[in-house]
């Protein structure tokens, strides 16, 4: 079974940066694809950032040239760094883990428990 835990969320101002961390564990199929995605109550769970495991590098078109996703050598833990952070930005973050290759928020099968990300104006 697949485990994911987030971590580092919190409370930032406008243009200020935090730095998400997703903890990976469990059998992982390979090709796989890893992500995050974030919600805001009353919204769609959506796309932010996800990376495979050739190392391809998709961005929602919101968050590019602020945000990168990354992964340690071990591809254990999974990041989000979060520059110019904007009030928009405001939602609960989660992560995420799919067998086969990148695809929408739908196709992902592991997820973790999220944390909240609160960016004030």
């Amino acid at each position: 079974q697949v485990r994911l835990v987030e971590s580092g969320g919190g409370s930032v101002q406008a243009g200020g940066s935090l730095r998400l961390s997703c903890a990976v564990s469990g059998a992982i199929a390979s090709p796989n694809c890893m992500g995050w995605f974030r919600q805001v109550p009353g919204k769609e769970r959506e796309e932010v950032a996800q990376i495979d495991s050739i190392g391809t590098l998709i961005y929602a078109d919101a968050v590019k040239g602020r945000f990168t996703i990354s992964q340690d050598n071990a591809r254990s833990t999974l990041y989000l760094q979060m520059n110019s952070l904007k009030p928009e930005d405001t939602a609960k973050y989660y992560c995420a883990v799919r067998d086969g290759w990148c695809s929408t928020v739908v196709n992902y099968k592991f997820w973790g428990q999220g944390t909240q990300v609160t960016v004030s104006s």
